[in-house]
């Protein structure tokens, strides 16, 4: 079966994005891992790290399903959700402002110009890890500040918090972060790719909202920049009683380009 899709990047985190409102290809529950698995191949698919249905929703524009590029169904994916908004505004589905649904509940999304704005889901708590920091953005972040960031090595450094005893079974997105005159520098790691990605919007929102709790700064509102390995963002919320609400992840989402990829019904559904 032919299906068209189409790529899309944030801040150089990548995804195939796949319109499905008329017509079902990838079924989850249904269509096997390893066929998502190949579509994310670098080297032997399309290459992404990660794929996207835009599927019908009766209760808002669309619903969002993310799948990692190891073929699982995940929690929620902010570049990810950055770049749906603005397909979804290149299919013509909105103009403006959006509403559409994702595994974590309802988002709202905004094109302004070249920056695509998404509403996070509120965080009502911050866990301290020793000195670092564990908090849920839609998916769970483990986020550790460090003096210098370049002396990291992001990835085994990684795999010892995201294969620990707490995390080896659901995992953990880990991101390591600088502070330079209050702008973040990140890297992070993301569990389902299992290695570094440029960017990861839920671990810069995770970031930013731990970098106000570290420093104990007061209830307001903030709007922190943070400069990932693919591009800078901004995470803009409220901070009131250790909570963050009224959360907006901001940067670019770029169309990359469109193709069509043949998956046989063998590779659609599980035998």
């Amino acid at each position: 079966m032919n299906i068209p899709f189409y790529k899309y990047q944030g801040a150089g985190n990548d995804f195939i994005l796949i319109d499905q409102r008329e017509q079902r290809y990838i079924k989850p529950n249904e269509t096997p891992a390893s066929t998502i698995r190949q579509c994310c191949d670098r080297h032997f698919g399309i290459g992404a790290d990660g794929l996207i249905l835009l599927e019908y929703s009766s209760s808002s524009d669309f619903e969002m399903v993310y799948y990692n590029s190891d073929g699982h169904l995940s929690t929620m994916c902010g570049n990810g959700g950055r770049c749906i908004v603005r397909f979804a505004a290149d299919l013509g589905i909105f103009t403006g402002e959006t509403t559409f649904v994702a595994v974590d509940g309802p988002h709202k999304g905004r094109l302004l110009s070249t920056q695509v704005e998404l509403e996070m889901q509120s965080v009502d708590q911050v866990e301290y890890i020793g000195a670092d920091f564990y908090l849920d953005t839609g998916s769970p972040h483990y986020v550790r500040f460090v003096d210098q960031l370049g002396e990291v090595s992001v990835v085994p450094e990684a795999q010892a918090i995201r294969f620990n005893d707490r995390f080896m079974q659901d995992g953990t997105n880990v991101n390591f972060v600088e502070a330079i005159k209050d702008t973040l520098h990140i890297a992070t790691y993301e569990r389902g790719v299992e290695g570094e990605t440029l960017a990861c919007g839920t671990g810069v929102t995770a970031a930013a909202i731990a970098y106000v709790e570290q420093n104990a700064w007061p209830d307001g509102d903030y709007d922190i920049p943070v400069i990932a390995r693919g591009g800078d963002l901004r995470v803009r919320f409220h901070w009131s009683n250790k909570k963050a609400s009224q959360i907006w992840l901001i940067g670019p989402a770029e169309y990359v380009f469109k193709g069509v990829i043949d998956l046989s019904p063998e590779q659609l559904l599980k035998q």
